[in-house]
């Protein structure tokens, strides 16, 4: 129950910073910027402190440990498969080209009769 309070005030703080954007409308646009601004990192503050912010804090650093062990592909490897993408996709072009041509012709021609001059 705690941590919903605790939620709900977050979400509190940070419609407080964008209501105070638009009641500061007088003002300069640098203290609009940060009225938000300061509802938005005061809202993560008080979310931060929660079982469900720790859990997501938690899950983020067990993220960046798993992206480290990724094997990325070399250049080379990249290369290749970039050159093959595109070879696949000018030969879908051409087959969908030709297709589209032939079911012209096909409708156009044979079937309604109205030849291209």
């Amino acid at each position: 129950m705690a941590d919903k309070l605790k939620f709900a005030f977050a979400l509190l703080l940070v419609v407080a910073g964008l209501a105070g954007f638009y009641l500061l409308s007088e003002q300069a646009l640098v203290l609009r910027v940060l009225a938000v601004l300061f509802g938005l990192a005061a809202g993560a503050a008080v979310a931060w402190v929660t079982e469900p912010g720790q859990n997501f804090v938690q899950l983020g650093r067990e993220s960046i440990t798993e992206a480290k062990k990724v094997v990325w592909p070399s250049r080379k490897e990249t290369m290749q498969t970039t050159g093959v993408v595109f070879a696949f996709v000018l030969v879908m072009a051409i087959v969908l080209w030709v297709t589209d041509k032939s079911l012209e012709w096909v409708l156009y021609d044979l079937v309604l009769g109205w030849k291209k001059s």
